[in-house]
C-alpha cells in the first residue's frame, strides 16, 4: 500500500501491532461463549491487513479486543496483544486511555454511531487534539480544518459549521475518518467502513484509505466481508471462520493460491469476471456457520466441506500450518497438499440452458412521479416545491427476462418500484402490466389478480415476517388474500409446494421467524412473492443484507424459480457484480432519469454514458487479474428538490468540457440510439464515444481457473505421509476450548464418540436445503466419509437417538438408570431446565418418565445419561436432580420456593 514505508520494513523491524494466540470469550447467563480462538497476526508500519469472513466469525471482535472495548461481558481469556512491542495486557487503564483514539483509532460501520447529532462537526473534530494533544482552541480548529481538506470534502469551513444530519452518508464517513486521523494514529481499525455507502462514494473512500499510509504512515486493519475491497486496499489478508483464522498470507498468495476450502468457497460464492448464470453458475457454501457451543471436533469447517475425510479432518485440533514456498502463508487445513482444487462439490450444477425471453410483460412509457412539498406553507410561504423523483422513464421487460435497475441512493429506483406495486400512483405516463394500465391505480383499488401478478421481494428479510406467527401460517395468509385454493387443505398443500420451491424443509411450516437464519427468511420472502403465481417480481436489493455464501444461494434460487415459472424479474441493486451475473438487460438511473439502457454486454462495454463508466470503475472485484480504469466522481448526487439545469449528470461529469456551446448545462440531452437497442442520455459526439476504452479488462482464462496455481497437485496425485502437512507443529492454543470449557474439549477427545456424530452432521448440513442441492437426492459419498446415524448431543441440535453410534462409551453400561413402564400420566419432564421435547423423547425411550426417577440418580447414573446425550457436563451444570427433587416433592410451587422462579 505504501511502498516508501514498506521498503523500510526489514525482517527485524518492530511491528505496529502483534497479536499472538488471542482468545476472546463472552460470559452470558448461559455460560461462556468462545468468540475468537487462537488468532494471530502481525501488522508492520505502513501495512494494511484485511480480515474477512461471514457474519459471526469473529472479525469485529478482534478489532474490539484490540481497543479493549468488549463491554462488561467480553474478556480476553488467552494470548496477548503487543502494541509497538509493549504488551497491552500489562498496561494500566490510564495508559490504555492515552492510546485509544490517539495511537490506535477505530472507524465503525455506521458513521452516526461516532458522531454527536447535537454538536457541530467542527467542535467534534476539535475535541481530539484538545484532549489528546492539549493544544489551544485556535490550534485545534486549524488542525481540524486541515484534516477536513485532507479527506477531500468540499467547502471545509461550511462543513465545520454543519451538524451531522446536514451531511450525506459519504460526507459523514469522511468526517469520521478525519476524526480518527487527527491524532496521527499508528494503527487505524476500520470495521466495514463502506457497507452503508453507494458504490461511487465507496470508491472515493477506498481511494482515500489507500492513500493514508503514504500520507501519514498509518498501518491498518480493514474488517470487511467484501473481498474486492480487501484487494483494493490491503497488502495482506486473514480469512476467519467460526472464531478462528483459517488462512492468512499476502493478498496475491491467498487470492491466487488459496489453501483452505473455506477461502475457495467464498470466492466461488461471488460473481467474479467469467462467471455465467447459465454456463458457470455460483456455488453456494452449504449449511451455516456453527454456533460457538456446536463447533465440531477437529476442523470447524468440516461439516460444510466437500473435501472432508473421516479420521483425518476430525482426528485432532488443527493448528495453522505453513504453506511451503509461500512466505508468510498459513492454512488451518491438513489436506491442502492433496486436495484437487479444481473439483466441484458433489452435485454442483455446471450448466443450464439459456431461457429465451418471451412477449413484453411490463411496458413503461414516459413515466413521471413528482412529489409536492408543502411544508414551507407552515412558515408563511405560498410557494410549492416539487421533488422530481422519476422523470420520463421508458423501458419494457419481457417474459422470463431479468432487467436490472441500478444507480445511487436517491436516483429514483425505489420510487419506480412503489409506482409499479401501487404504493404510489404516477404523475404522468403509462405503465402496462400485460394489457392492463396500472399507473393510476393505488394498491387498494387493484383487483386480486393484478396484485398477485406483480409482487416484491424486499431488501431486509428480518423486517418482512411477523415474529408471532409460524412460517406456514404467513404463507397461507398470502394464499388466502390471493384466493388460491378452494379450502384450507388446498392452501396448506400449496404452502408445502412453495416450501419445496424455495428449497426449505417442509418441517419449517411450524417454525417462527426467529428460528430461521437470514438466508432462510429471505427464502420465505421469495415463497410469498411467488404464492399467487406472480408474472412480475420486483426484487429490491434482495441479497445486499446477506453474507456472500447466502447471497449465492438466494441468487441461484431466484434464477431457478424464474426458469421454472417464466417470471419477469426486475432486480434493483447497487452491486454491479451481481447485476453483471444475473441480468439480461440493465437500466441505469441518475437523479430520476434513465441515462443508459441496453443488454448487459452493451452496458459493460464501451461506449458508456459517463455515469455508467464511473459506476463500473467503482465495482470492487476480487480478482488479481482484473485491470480497472479508475474514475472517481467529485461531489455527491444533487438534490431532487433542486436539480441542476440541462443534463442531470453535468455537475459531476468529467467529459462536460468536450461538449460545445454549454449544451450540458442548459439543455437535457435526447436519448441517443447507439445501436441494437442501446440508448444513452448524453450530448457526447459519436467520435468522443468511439474513443472510450473498456473500464474493466481481465484474463478470462485466469478468471475461469480462479487463479489456479501451478504447484497444485493434479487430480489423483497424493503426497506421501512424510510430505503431508499433517498435524505439524504445536496444537492450537485454546485456553477455554472450542465450546466454552477445557473440560468439554477433553471429554470430546476422551470419549472417541464425536467422530460419528460429526460425520452425521455433515450429512445433515449437506441436506440443509440452504444450498444448491436442497431438495435433491443426496450425492454419493466418498469412501472415506461413510454415512453414520445422527445422535443426540452431536455438538449440533440434539436429535432423537434410536441408534447409538459406533465406538466404546466412556461410561459403563451397568450405570444406566433403572427404567420403568410408561405410567398412565407421565410427568412433564420439559419443566426441567435443559430438557426440551426431543430430549424428553430420548429419556422416555430409556424408560424415564417421572421426576422421582431423575431425583434418585446417583453420580454414576448422571454421568451415564450425560455421556449418552453427549452433553459434556450439562446434566450436572443444569442440576437436573435438584430440579427433579423439587418438582417431585411439591410440583411448581416447591420449584418456585427452591429456585425463586417458575419452571420453564
Amino acid at each position: 500500500m505504501n511502498e516508501a514505508v514498506k521498503a523500510t520494513n526489514t525482517a527485524d523491524a518492530e511491528p505496529i501491532i502483534e497479536i499472538d494466540n488471542l482468545s476472546i470469550s463472552f460470559f452470558t447467563r448461559k455460560g461462556e461463549i468462545p468468540a475468537v480462538m487462537d488468532f494471530s497476526c502481525k501488522v508492520m508500519p505502513g501495512e494494511a491487513m484485511g480480515i474477512v469472513g461471514e457474519s459471526g466469525c469473529g472479525k469485529s471482535t478482534v478489532s474490539l479486543g484490540i481497543m479493549r472495548d468488549l463491554s462488561n461481558i467480553g474478556k480476553i481469556v488467552g494470548g496477548r496483544i503487543k502494541f509497538r512491542g509493549k504488551d497491552m495486557g500489562d498496561m494500566s487503564e490510564a495508559e490504555l486511555r492515552s492510546i485509544r483514539g490517539n495511537k490506535i483509532a477505530m472507524i465503525y460501520q455506521e458513521p452516526m454511531a461516532s458522531l454527536n447529532p447535537a454538536m457541530k462537526i467542527g467542535k467534534q473534530l476539535m475535541e481530539v487534539p484538545l484532549i489528546h494533544d492539549k493544544v489551544s482552541k485556535e490550534e485545534a480548529y486549524k488542525r481540524a480544518l486541515e484534516m477536513v481538506e485532507a479527506v477531500k470534502l468540499p467547502d471545509p469551513e461550511r462543513m465545520m459549521r454543519s451538524f451531522p444530519h446536514q451531511l450525506s452518508g459519504g460526507q459523514q464517513q469522511r468526517i469520521v475518518i478525519a476524526m480518527a486521523l487527527l491524532s496521527k494514529p499508528s494503527l487505524l481499525l476500520l470495521d466495514e467502513p463502506t457497507t452503508a455507502l453507494d458504490v461511487t462514494v465507496e470508491a472515493g473512500i477506498v481511494d482515500l484509505v489507500r492513500g493514508l499510509g503514504e500520507q501519514f504512515g498509518t498501518s491498518m486493519i480493514f474488517v470487511s466481508h467484501n473481498l474486492g475491497l480487501i484487494l483494493d486496499t490491503c497488502d495482506r489478508i486473514t480469512v476467519m471462520y467460526s472464531g478462528e483464522a483459517v488462512e492468512t498470507g499476502k493478498i496475491k498468495d491467498v487470492f491466487d493460491r488459496m489453501r483452505h476450502p473455506y477461502t475457495q468457497g467464498l470466492f466461488r460464492s461471488i460473481p467474479l469476471p467469467g462467471a455465467d448464470k447459465n454456463a458457470r453458475p455460483l456455488i453456494a457454501i452449504p449449511g451455516q456457520l456453527p454456533l460457538p457451543h456446536e463447533r465440531p471436533k477437529g476442523c470447524n469447517f468440516g461439516p460444510r466441506c466437500h473435501h472432508f475425510v473421516e479420521g483425518v479432518c476430525n482426528a485432532a485440533e488443527i493448528p495453522m500450518i505453513p504453506v511451503k514456498g509461500h512466505e508468510g502463508h498459513f492454512s488451518r487445513c491438513v489436506r491442502f497438499n492433496e486436495i484437487d482444487w479444481e473439483a466441484l462439490p458433489p452435485g454442483a450444477e455446471t450448466k443450464s440452458e439459456p431461457v429465451k425471453a418471451g412477449a413484453p410483460m411490463l411496458k413503461i412509457d414516459q413515466l413521471k412521479k413528482y412529489y409536492k412539498v408543502g411544508g414551507s406553507e407552515v412558515f408563511g410561504s405560498a410557494e410549492d416545491r416539487v421533488v422530481k423523483a422519476n422523470e420520463s422513464i421508458s423501458f419494457e421487460a419481457r417474459e422470463s427476462e431479468t432487467v436490472a435497475i441500478v444507480g445511487e441512493s436517491g436516483c429514483g429506483k425505489s420510487t419506480l418500484a412503489k409506482v409499479l406495486l401501487g404504493l404510489e400512483t404516477a404523475s404522468a405516463g403509462t405503465v402496462k402490466l400485460g394489457n392492463t394500465e396500472i399507473q393510476d391505480k393505488a394498491i387498494e383499488n387493484r383487483g386480486v389478480e393484478t396484485v398477485s401478478s406483480i409482487q416484491m421481494v424486499f431488501q431486509n428479510p428480518f423486517d418482512t415476517l411477523n415474529p408471532s406467527h409460524s412460517v406456514g401460517s404467513q404463507i397461507i395468509r398470502t394464499l388466502e388474500k390471493f384466493k388460491v385454493g378452494a379450502n384450507p387443505a388446498d392452501r396448506r398443500k400449496r404452502m408445502l409446494e412453495l416450501l419445496d420451491l424455495v428449497k426449505l424443509p417442509r418441517a419449517f411450516e411450524s417454525r417462527r421467524p426467529r428460528q430461521l437464519s437470514g438466508g432462510q427468511k429471505q427464502r420465505i420472502g421469495v415463497a410469498r412473492a411467488f404464492a399467487g403465481n406472480a408474472k412480475v417480481v420486483v426484487a429490491d436489493e434482495p441479497v445486499s443484507a446477506l453474507d456472500v455464501s447466502v447471497q449465492a444461494a438466494v441468487t441461484e434460487l431466484l434464477m431457478d424459480i424464474q426458469r421454472e415459472n417464466k417470471t419477469t424479474l426486475l432486480f434493483i441493486s447497487h452491486d454491479l457484480s451481481v447485476v453483471r451475473y444475473i441480468a439480461d438487460r440493465v437500466v441505469v438511473m441518475y437523479l430520476g432519469y434513465i441515462v443508459e439502457q441496453g443488454t448487459t454486454d452493451q452496458i459493460f462495454a464501451p461506449p458508456y454514458h459517463p455515469y455508467t463508466e464511473a459506476l463500473l470503475s467503482a465495482i470492487p472485484i476480487a480478482d488479481t487479474s482484473v485491470v480497472k480504469k479508475r474514475v472517481v466522481l467529485d461531489g455527491d448526487i444533487p438534490s431532487a428538490m433542486n436539480p441542476p439545469s440541462g443534463c442531470p449528470f453535468q455537475t459531476r461529469c468529467p467529459y462536460k468540457h468536450l461538449v460545445p456551446d454549454n449544451l450540458c448545462e442548459t439543455t437535457v440531452p435526447p436519448q441517443k440510439d447507439l445501436g441494437g437497442g442501446h440508448m444513452s442520455l448524453c450530448w457526447l459526439s459519436d467520435d468522443e464515444l468511439a474513443k472510450m476504452e473498456p473500464v474493466i479488462s481481465f484474463d478470462s482464462q485466469h478468471a475461469a481457473l480462479e487463479g489456479e496455481p501451478e504447484d497444485v497437485p493434479r487430480h489423483g496425485e497424493r503426497y506421501s505421509a512424510e510430505g503431508d502437512p499433517g498435524f505439524a507443529g504445536a496444537p492450537p492454543k485454546r485456553p477455554r476450548g472450542k465450546r466454552g470449557s477445557v473440560a468439554a474439549d477433553r471429554a470430546d477427545a476422551a470419549s472417541g464418540q464425536d467422530a460419528a456424530a460429526d460425520v452425521a452432521h455433515r450429512d445433515e448440513v449437506k441436506d440443509d436445503r440452504g444450498g444448491q442441492r436442497a431438495g435433491k437426492p443426496a450425492p454419493r459419498r466418498a469412501a472415506g466419509a461413510p454415512i453414520r446415524p445422527l445422535r443426540a448431543g452431536s455438538g449440533r441440535q440434539a436429535v432423537p437417538a434410536k441408534t447409538k453410534p459406533a465406538g466404546k462409551s466412556s461410561v459403563a453400561k451397568s450405570n444406566q438408570p433403572v427404567s420403568m413402564r410408561k405410567p398412565r400420566k407421565p410427568d412433564d419432564l420439559k419443566l426441567i431446565a435443559g430438557v426440551g421435547p426431543k430430549i424428553e423423547g430420548i429419556l422416555n425411550g430409556l424408560g424415564i418418565y417421572t421426576y422421582a426417577q431423575i431425583a434418585s440418580w446417583k453420580k454414576a447414573e448422571r454421568e451415564w445419561v450425560d455421556d449418552h446425550l453427549n452433553f459434556h457436563g450439562r446434566v450436572e451444570r443444569d442440576d437436573w436432580v435438584k430440579q427433579a427433587k423439587a418438582l417431585a416433592k411439591g410440583g411448581e410451587a416447591e420449584y418456585v420456593r427452591v429456585f425463586g422462579k417458575k419452571p420453564r
